[in-house]
């Protein structure tokens, strides 16, 4: 017969680990890279991503 192994409960801050915040539109930008250049556009680009959910967004200046 098999081994019986007990699982941990998760607490509820590893069950809604990055949700609440980023889901409803609050992000938490931070800067990826300083400064790139998009040959398309002719601009300098700055790129975010966000700290909780991992997404990345650019911006034009």
């Amino acid at each position: 017969m098999g081994d019986v192994i007990q699982f941990k409960k998760p607490n509820l801050n590893e069950k809604f680990k990055n949700r609440g915040l980023c889901r409803s539109g609050f992000h938490k930008w931070e800067v990826q890279s300083e400064r790139r250049f998009d040959v398309k556009q002719g601009k300098l680009v700055t790129t975010y991503r966000c700290a909780r959910c991992g997404i990345s967004k650019t911006e034009a200046k």
